[in-house]
């Protein structure tokens, strides 16, 4: 099988690409002009993909990782993630591909408030209209997390005091990397009609942000204090310091994403396939 990965310099698609070359697969890394070329084919997320990419390479699978967080304003993150997406699915479809998942996330929702939340929606709807895969992993984490749960490391590392996004009651779904990735592997290995829905890729009982960093904290030995900041504060701020093109650790849409999280996603179609996910409360190692 000749499996094509967008964003495979990026934190889920480096490791969905590993986990294919380790299965005895061969792999086409599709990466960003502003990666390390080295790392894989360039392929910019937002241009028409030359018609006959990926029938000229063999591919039988795409999985479909890309996402550029760079972007803040709607209009670019509409023209350059979804209609971008949108044209590299297409392109995919004609050129034959047998099998896409397109990896989505559990901040997208109807009524979801965040711009990442509502481009990733339009992203699915398109890709489930052409007979693609589409998956929501929750909140990612794993020995050497990136995204947000990297972050919330990287900050009780360094600092007594951790800032608590809002009261810290929001409840989020976590999602071992492992398991997304086998999970993954799964769905693009899996013969048959794809799913018609979107599946929901972490484990059933959701945690209080609050409880994920009091466990996060606790494996690396810290006990940092959690001070609640209020949300609304913090993502004003942050969009200040965008508008004005200052370097921040932490995207204001991120924010807003925790601040109005899915609290009852539907694991259904999760349990129906099989898909299986470890325990936070154990999953840390």
């Amino acid at each position: 099988m000749t499996c094509a990965v967008t964003g495979a310099n990026g934190y889920l698609g480096s490791r969905v690409a590993r986990h294919f070359v380790d299965a005895g697969c061969s792999v086409v890394r599709l990466v960003s002009p502003r990666s390390d070329h080295s790392q894989g084919l360039v392929l910019p997320l937002g241009p028409e993909v030359p018609s006959g990419f990926f029938r000229e390479r063999k591919i039988d699978v795409l999985v479909h990782c890309a996402y550029d967080f760079s972007l803040t304003r709607w209009n670019d993150i509409r023209a350059i993630n979804v209609d971008g997406s949108r044209r590299l699915l297409d392109t995919a479809i004609q050129d034959g591909v047998g099998r896409i998942v397109v990896v989505s996330t559990l901040s997208a929702y109807s009524g979801c408030r965040s711009l990442y939340g509502k481009a990733k929606l339009m992203i699915e709807g398109h890709a489930l209209a052409m007979g693609a895969v589409v998956v929501r992993p929750g909140l990612i984490y794993g020995d050497r997390p990136g995204g947000i749960v990297g972050k919330m490391l990287a900050w009780m590392r360094a600092l007594p005091v951790v800032p608590l996004i809002g009261s810290g009651k929001q409840v989020l779904f976590p999602a071992r990397e492992d398991d997304v990735v086998e999970a993954v592997a799964r769905l693009c290995r899996k013969n048959g009609s794809p799913p018609v829905a979107h599946v929901p890729l972490a484990e059933e009982r959701g945690f209080e942000l609050r409880e994920i960093l009091q466990l996060l904290a606790s494996r690396m030995g810290r006990r940092p204090i959690l001070v609640p900041v209020p949300w609304r504060l913090l993502w004003a701020g942050l969009k200040g310091m965008e508008t004005a093109g200052i370097p921040i650790p932490l995207r204001s849409d991120s924010v807003l994403s925790l601040a109005y999280q899915n609290a009852s996603p539907d694991f259904n179609l999760t349990k129906s396939l099989g898909l299986t996910f470890r325990s936070l409360c154990g999953g840390l190692e």
